[in-house]
């Protein structure tokens, strides 16, 4: 067989050299097909939660998915990632931004409507005692790292100095709403790297249209169920019979436990194997994470009714698997772009078109289903980082994602 003469002893020896052959053969096949899976998944095109074939809810999406379907509304974003290593304080790595979400242009002099809930607060959004006591909004919102927001209120003040020069000499004073969330495990948070320049940056820059997600601007550093979080969006329109208006949504995901993650009502976070996360070892002093949650409509709503639709998003958030924790900062700001509330009215009265609450239960359930598809875009967008340390985040597997889903289907879920 060989060209030489085969005896038993031979035989047996060749055929166990074979078996063994054989056997290392189908473990480095098995071994390789591992590492392809790992190098397709670190090479992994990222996907919105629609692209995979998931839907959320009954409502259909704006034109863009996004917050920015909302007319008017802009969205921008500076992105720090700078270094690698062990974190030096003060001095880097550096993962971090800021995202920044203006409700419309001039709204310094046509103010609009706006609301706000906190479900958990261990965090900050400032400037929501003002909006509460006024009802209204009057400058755009800046989402960053904890410890980073003065410099990013500084340079949101500036930017609108800049561009409203009697503010405090002889026109109003600000305070502006700035949220933040805790990217410490990625980026050396001490530095507060976001600069005013940064934040002028990402206001220069906004615009409608598409918006970037998942690792980018003020997520950039996030993480959210244990893996790779940060920016997320998305939108409903309303059909005609129902008023045709739209909701729109922005969060910056940074929250939740891996085995509390759920994608269209399937466990996927209990079904992805998953190391220990460091979000389980976390020291009392530690934070556990947060939530930005941001939403915009163009439907006639007051401060009372944009405050109903900020607790309803927290019910697309727990659809996703979030128990607001004790140590979560779970903040949400609603706000209307369909009336203007002038700066000094001239006439002591000035007219605004009302939604009766009895046409609200549409925009509640848009609100919730956008709110979840933001989140879980967040997720499905962002991708694997290497922080400050070493410390690695991966992103989600997309195929596993959609393989548990698809098995689910089959299982009669």
């Amino acid at each position: 067989m060989c060209g030489f003469p085969i005896t038993a002893a031979h035989m047996k020896s060749s055929c166990r050299q074979a078996a063994q052959v054989a056997l290392w053969s189908c473990i480095a096949a098995l071994l390789g097909g591992c590492f392809s899976t790992v190098a397709a998944e670190s090479k992994q095109e990222r996907q919105r939660l629609r692209e995979l074939g998931i839907v959320i809810g009954q409502y259909l999406p704006g034109t863009l998915n996004a917050i920015t379907d909302v007319a008017g509304v802009k969205v921008g974003h500076t992105t720090i990632i700078v270094g690698e290593g062990p974190l030096k304080p003060g001095h880097g790595p550096i993962r971090t931004g800021v995202t920044v979400v203006i409700p419309r242009d001039d709204v310094w002099h046509k103010k609009v409507p706006a609301g706000s809930f906190v479900l958990n607060g261990t965090g900050e959004m400032t400037g929501l005692s003002w909006v509460a006591e006024s009802g209204f909004l009057e400058y755009p919102i800046a989402l960053t790292n904890t410890l980073n927001v003065p410099r990013v209120a500084n340079g949101v003040m500036s930017w609108m100095i800049r561009r409203y020069p009697e503010i405090g000499i002889t026109d109003d004073t600000l305070t502006p709403v700035v949220a933040e969330c805790d990217d410490g495990r990625l980026n050396d948070i001490q530095g507060r790297h976001v600069s005013e320049q940064d934040v002028m940056a990402a206001l220069d820059g906004a615009s409608g249209g598409p918006v970037k997600e998942g690792t980018v601007g003020a997520g950039t550093g996030m993480v959210a169920y244990g893996f790779k979080g940060g920016i997320g969006t998305a939108s409903r329109k309303l059909p005609e019979k129902e008023g045709g208006y739209t909701i729109g949504v922005l969060v910056n995901a940074n929250h939740g436990r891996r085995p509390e993650l759920v994608v269209a009502g399937v466990p996927v976070g209990r079904l992805y194997e998953s190391p220990p996360q460091s979000s389980d070892a976390l020291s009392p002093g530690q934070s556990e994470g947060s939530i930005i949650i941001i939403v915009a409509t163009d439907a006639p709503l007051d401060a009372r009714q944009l405050t109903r639709l900020a607790k309803r998003a927290t019910l697309g958030l727990a659809r996703t698997g979030s128990t607001a924790r004790h140590g979560s900062g779970d903040f949400i700001l609603a706000f209307s772009t369909a009336n203007e509330i002038p700066h000094y009215p001239k006439d002591p009265t000035y007219i605004l078109t009302h939604l009766a609450d009895t046409h609200l239960n549409p925009l509640i359930s848009a609100t919730v289903e956008a709110t979840e598809e933001a989140v879980l875009n967040a997720l499905t967008m962002a991708t694997t980082i290497l922080g400050r340390d070493g410390n690695r985040i991966e992103a989600i597997d997309l195929h596993r994602v959609k393989g548990f889903l698809s098995g689910s289907v089959q299982n009669g879920r």
